[in-house]
């Protein structure tokens, strides 16, 4: 596939490419939207450089790709509730993203995708990783994509969200998605749990689902699957929550890694 308004250097076969010749503060034309969600969904997740936004700036790059989603577990920043911060230094007591996840995926329809914007970041360390569920799922055996196909699981927020809220009325979001699910736009499968979020296999006994479970969240972590990002200031990662999954790397404390992130609505998995 060849792009006429930008240019794309992959970073791995499989997942992930860095786009350049893109201002994202920028108007971007119709040719231009048009590409990138074609590039969204042949790398999964894509990579801009050397960029300046405001917050207006991220709302209305986040928008080419739908409708805005506030967050459901975190609130936004003041004034721009699409908007959540992210940001750990030496008083942080944990980081957001630290274990695999698809963002959300408790929420009845999760994100399309999400935009990270970094405006500080440490000098070594801080990068995530991305993973493609498409892969996972290809590499799994046929017997086990038969067994796997028709179940779902229960992904539960209330856990993941629970320590940040001191408010004890606050209720999380908890849905049944499949555990295979067709992407939207691609038509392909990809395995859709995590062992952030997802907490059952609906239809087995619990020695049975954890143990399928945790083969899976291990399968899932496997390096051939991945993209590892190393940030600079200034740097963007959008990624299909769809079929990936990430991590976030705690590897660089006490240093300031900041920015902003958007989240793009999505819709019920299939």
């Amino acid at each position: 596939m060849t792009y006429e308004t930008f240019e794309t250097r992959p970073l791995t076969r499989r997942i992930g490419a860095e786009i350049h010749g893109i201002d994202l503060s920028a108007e971007i034309t119709p040719a231009q939207r048009d590409e990138l969600v074609r590039a969204l969904t042949q790398y999964q997740v894509i990579f801009f450089r050397d960029q300046t936004l405001s917050h207006d700036d991220h709302k209305r790059a986040g928008l080419m790709f739908g409708p805005l989603a506030i967050h459901t577990g975190v609130a936004g920043i003041p004034g721009h509730p699409e908007i959540v911060a992210i940001h750990a230094d030496a008083d942080s007591k944990y980081v957001a993203g630290e274990t695999w996840h698809s963002d959300l995926s408790c929420n009845a329809e999760p994100p399309l995708g999400s935009m990270l914007y970094l405006r500080t970041v440490p000098d070594v360390g801080g990068d995530t990783l991305f993973a493609s569920m498409y892969d996972a799922y290809d590499a799994l055996s046929s017997g086990m994509k038969q067994y796997l196909a028709g179940l779902t699981a229960t992904h539960d927020g209330e856990h993941v969200y629970r320590p940040m809220t001191s408010d004890p009325n606050k209720r999380f979001p908890c849905s049944q998605h499949p555990i295979v699910r067709t992407h939207p736009a691609s038509g392909r499968k990809c395995l859709y749990v995590n062992s952030s979020y997802t907490t059952r296999i609906d239809q087995l006994p619990k020695p049975e689902s954890d143990a399928i479970l945790h083969f899976l969240y291990v399968h899932c972590m496997n390096p051939n699957f991945q993209v590892r990002f190393r940030w600079r200031a200034g740097s963007i990662a959008l990624w299909d929550n769809r079929c990936t999954q990430h991590q976030a790397v705690w590897d660089y404390f006490p240093d300031i890694r900041s920015g902003y992130r958007v989240t793009i609505a999505g819709d019920r998995p299939v």
